[in-house]
């Protein structure tokens, strides 16, 4: 009877040694390759190069697009600020009118919420329910 335990325990963990030795050798095979064809040095692609005179600064340089006038300019920025405006308009910051109001609101409502709780009325469902 202890052998047979004696041969499981030992053969798992032979069996475990032998795949993780089997999982080194194919992540060692797969990292060593003898392919170079294409490859070029780094240093050769990437930093300045020495074309053999200075630049000049005195030119300037072409731009990409081309560039807004003045009046472009102001219509384009008179174009969002009345958009921005509008977005305000709609949402915009909730405006406070009373504050005293505000606070008697406050006190009543957790009496009126408790009593609609006791009642078990849902005013979002019956309309008729105090």
């Amino acid at each position: 009877m202890t052998t047979d335990t004696g041969k499981t325990v030992f053969s798992g963990t032979g069996r475990f040694c032998r795949m993780g030795a089997a999982v080194v050798f194919l992540a060692i095979a797969g990292c060593s390759s003898t392919n170079i064809e294409g490859a070029t040095p780094v240093a050769a692609t990437d930093g300045p190069k020495n074309t053999g005179t200075y630049p000049n600064l005195n030119i300037p340089p072409q731009a990409a697009a081309e560039q807004f006038t003045e009046a472009e300019k102001n219509a384009k920025l008179a174009q969002l600020k009345a958009e921005a405006q509008a977005q305000g308009s709609k949402g915009g910051a909730v405006k406070v009118a009373n504050p005293a109001a505000l606070n008697t609101l406050a006190k009543q409502h957790g009496a009126d919420a408790l009593k609609q709780i006791e009642a078990k009325c849902d005013p979002a469902l019956d309309p008729t329910c105090k």
